[in-house]
């Protein structure tokens, strides 16, 4: 018996009925919740480019922008329900437009473009619009964290080294280490940004287009700084992707070890941060306690917001240098998740600094039995006695560990085991007296005296303050050229696009 040949036996039409739902649909909806504006814009800066070149005439660049605008306003892209009549929803706008102005006419907007340059588009003009949301909430954050540093530039608090009392320095300080990362992830988002806002359109397929298009003059009609040179790498080159949830997966990283901290500082062991009731929910059983709930929320929305970006980068792992659909729509749906959770975190990151504050007695209460300032104590012995460090950190932890036996406090505790330390080892008296012991155990002389650049004393401090501002300034007034460009451009092409239709 002659073997049968399948393709003359398949008597299958597409889509198939499981791909459809498993695949085709998912993806439709997809493309109908975000990325309706983005096709409209690119089909209207083809068209612009496509006239402006010559490489279609007045009537029909006419006829074509007339369909496109009934479209707009005949079909409501929410109210579409898939049917699999379709490929995808650029196969509807083009069913439309036939439908309108017939198959000749309507096909030529098509003109030296593929869907894999329109895709690319489509995913970088969402992710453009997506990065400047989170970073004008990301922008909140740091002003949120300026303004608490600087309000708490003189406020005490007990800096842990592996989870243990290290030294006293103050609120304003630590925020400080803290809001320069977050300058730093503002700045690598930054970075994405400018890799995202580089237009694919005219790659086409791979290779450009034997048509004389005019790439660049796209390119600005849609608001992009220019187009990516290289036509190969348009398709292909998802540095865009990885670029950009790189960056929201570092930002969540780093933001939640701050929120980790918090969650710390806020036990009923540590206590040296105040929650305020607006953001402490009461045990249903149990009323004397007082719950920090949203600091737990922050921590597990920023490891969500970290798991999803990482997400996005893992399906990029392994995958060829071409155009694929592993980089396509339902992976960059997938990658607005990030965005949902992150901008949950920096809104709700934002609002808790501006309402915690410090505690003072416990801050007091834990550098006094913790014996944190004892540091100063040597360093002063260096300065004053003439000492070797080595001799001043002996005497020192001589000291500690007596004020630590006793249960006492190095202020009040620590100056008669100082005077027989200190004798012991040198064989001679301490020209220290006991008020002065004090005044160099105090915390509040532990930070004035470290006023080297970067540390926690008044001078460095206003000084890493105003610098905080003004990259702030900076970021703002970047936002503001970015969104007149966008905007400029925006008007431009719904201007040239009018113009065409004046033709009919």
């Amino acid at each position: 018996m002659a073997d049968i040949n399948p393709r003359q036996s398949d008597t299958s039409k597409f889509p198939d009925p499981v791909y459809k739902e498993t695949v085709l649909r998912p993806l439709f909806d997809g493309a109908k919740n975000h990325h309706v504006d983005g096709f409209r814009r690119i089909d209207r800066a083809h068209l612009v480019m496509l006239r402006e070149t010559g490489i279609l005439d007045a009537e029909t660049a006419a006829k074509i922008a007339g369909a496109l605008e009934d479209i707009d306003k005949t079909i409501e892209p929410a109210e579409l329900v898939y049917t699999g009549e379709v490929e995808d929803f650029f196969f509807l706008i083009e069913k439309e437009l036939k439908a309108r102005i017939g198959v000749d006419v309507a096909g030529r907007l098509h003109t030296a473009r593929s869907r894999n340059d329109i895709d690319h588009t489509l995913f970088k003009i969402g992710l453009k619009e997506k990065i400047d949301t989170l970073t004008v909430k990301a922008r909140v954050l740091l002003k949120a964290l300026i303004d608490a540093a600087e309000r708490n530039q003189a406020t005490l608090i007990v800096a842990y080294t592996h989870g243990q009392p290290a030294q006293p320095t103050t609120f304003g300080h630590y925020l400080s280490a803290a809001i320069e990362v977050l300058i730093r992830d503002i700045e690598r988002f930054a970075e994405a940004r400018r890799i995202v806002d580089l237009s694919p359109m005219g790659a086409a397929a791979i290779t450009t287009s034997g048509f004389p298009i005019d790439r660049a003059r796209v390119a600005e009609l849609l608001g992009f700084a220019a187009p990516l040179r290289n036509s190969y790498s348009c398709i292909a080159a998802v540095d865009y992707t990885t670029a950009t949830y790189g960056a929201i997966e570092l930002m969540f990283l780093h933001l939640g070890r701050l929120i980790q901290d918090f969650q710390f500082w806020t036990s009923f062991e540590v206590g040296q941060i105040y929650v305020p009731n607006a953001l402490v929910q009461i045990s249903s059983i149990m009323p004397q306690k007082r719950n920090p709930v949203p600091i737990e929320h922050l921590r597990h929305l920023a490891s969500q917001t970290f798991g999803r970006a990482r997400t996005v980068l893992d399906v990029m792992h392994n995958t060829p240098f071409t155009d694929m659909n592993d980089s396509e729509g339902e992976t960059q749906g997938m990658g607005y998740e990030a965005f949902a959770s992150a901008g949950r975190v920096l809104d709700l990151l934002a609002s808790l600094v501006g309402q915690i504050s410090i505690d003072p007695e416990r801050v007091d209460q834990n550098i006094r039995r913790s014996c944190i300032t004892i540091t100063e104590l040597a360093d002063s012995l260096v300065r004053i006695e003439d000492l070797s460090f080595r001799q001043a950190h002996e005497i020192a932890a001589t000291v500690a560990k007596s004020v630590v036996a006793l249960k006492g406090d190095l202020p009040n505790d620590g100056y008669q085991p100082f005077l027989k330390a200190f004798h012991e080892l040198t064989g001679r008296q301490t020209g220290i007296d006991e008020e002065k012991f004090r005044q160099i155990v105090s915390p509040e002389h532990f930070v004035a005296v470290r006023s080297r650049f970067g540390g926690p004393a008044p001078e460095p401090m206003r000084e890493a303050i105003a610098t905080y501002r003004n990259r702030l300034a900076a970021f703002e007034a970047q936002a503001r050229r970015s969104a007149d460009h966008e905007a400029a451009k925006a008007a431009e092409l719904t201007e040239k696009f009018t113009a065409l239709t004046g033709a009919r």
